[in-house]
C-alpha cells in the first residue's frame, strides 16, 4: 500500500507533553478504531495481564493508545512514559530482539515487518500489526510522526559507553538486584565472553564505601586488588570469580569470570572508563 501523509492530519494531534498519538488517517486508508487507550500503574494490568510488572520494574508512569484499521488489518500503537530516560532505554533493550539489528529511531530503535519499537527521551513506543504481512511501510509513517512529536534527548546512557568494548555482547539496565545481589539495587550489566561486567551508581562516596564494606561481608573471603580508591577479589558459589572496585560514588567490576581468570585487568580497564 501506498503511503501518504496529510500535513493538516499529522498537525492534528493530542498530548503535546506526552508524546503524540497520531491520527489514524494520518497514512491514506486507515481510521481508528475503538476509543483512545490511557492507562496508569493503576490499571496497566487489564490491558497488559501479567505483562504489566515488565513495566513496572522500569519504573511505569502511564500509557496511552490507539488502535487503526484498514479493512481486516489493524496498528495497535502504544506509548509509555517512565520515571526518566534511563529507565525507558531499559523497558527498550529488555523487549528488543537482541539477534537483530537496531537503527537510529529516536534514541534507539528496531524495525520488523509487523512490529516497530523506539525509545526517545522517557517515553517508550510499540507500534504492533496483524494479520501476518509486510507492514513496514505504514508503520515506519506513524513512527515518523510519533518520533517528531516527542521532544528530549535522543543520545544513549553515558554509563553504556563505559564498558569496554572488546568482548562485549550486550549490555543493558538491570532495574533490580544487579547480578541477583539484593544489594546492588540498580545498575548496568554488560555481557562478555568471559564474565558480567556491572556498574552501580550510589548517592555518595561516602554510600559506595559502605556498599562495598557489605559486599566483602557478603562474600566472606577476599583479596585487595590495587584499583580506583578500594578493591577486592574473591570467589562466590553462585558467581564465580569476582573483581570488584570503588571509584567514587561507583561500584562496578566483573563477576561470572571464567576459571583462571581473575578480571584485576579488566576491572582496571572499566574503572578507568569512568568519567
Amino acid at each position: 500500500m501506498k503511503v501518504a501523509f496529510s500535513i493538516a492530519l499529522v498537525l492534528m494531534l493530542a498530548g503535546a507533553a506526552f508524546g503524540q498519538l497520531p491520527q489514524c488517517g494520518a497514512v491514506a486508508g486507515w481510521q481508528q478504531q475503538g476509543a483512545n487507550r490511557a492507562y496508569t500503574t493503576d490499571d496497566l494490568f487489564e490491558y497488559m495481564d501479567g505483562n504489566s510488572e515488565g513495566y513496572f520494574i522500569y519504573r511505569f508512569v502511564s500509557m496511552k493508545g490507539i488502535t487503526c484499521q484498514s479493512g481486516d488489518s489493524t496498528i495497535v500503537i502504544d506509548i509509555s512514559e517512565f520515571e526518566d530516560s534511563e529507565y525507558a532505554y531499559g523497558m527498550f533493550t529488555s523487549t528488543r530482539d537482541s539477534r537483530l539489528p537496531v537503527e537510529k529511531i529516536g534514541t534507539n530503535g528496531q524495525v520488523t515487518p509487523r512490529r516497530i519499537i523506539f525509545v526517545k527521551d522517557k517515553f517508550y513506543v510499540e507500534l504492533g500489526a496483524n494479520p501476518e504481512k509486510d507492514f513496514t511501510s505504514e508503520l515506519r509513517a506513524y513512527t515518523a510522526i510519533i518520533e517528531k512529536s516527542i521532544s528530549g534527548q535522543t543520545t544513549l546512557p553515558e554509563t553504556l559507553s563505559w564498558f569496554p568494548k572488546e568482548n562485549l555482547d550486550t549490555a543493558r539496565l538491570v532495574p533490580e538486584s544487579v547480578l541477583g545481589l539484593r544489594l546492588l539495587k540498580r545498575g548496568y550489566v554488560g555481557q562478555y565472553n568471559f564474565g558480567k561486567g556491572f556498574i552501580v551508581k550510589e548517592a555518595s562516596p561516602e554510600a559506595a564505601a559502605q556498599l562495598m564494606t557489605r559486599l566483602k561481608a557478603r562474600f566472606g573471603e577476599t583479596a585487595p586488588a590495587t584499583i580506583a580508591d578500594e578493591a577486592f577479589t574473591a570467589t562466590d558459589k553462585y558467581l564465580n570469580g569476582l573483581c570488584i572496585f570503588r571509584k567514587g560514588n561507583i561500584v562496578g567490576g566483573f563477576a561470572d569470570l571464567k576459571a583462571g581468570r581473575d578480571g584485576v585487568a579488566d576491572a582496571a580497564a572499566l574503572a578507568a572508563n569512568i568519567k
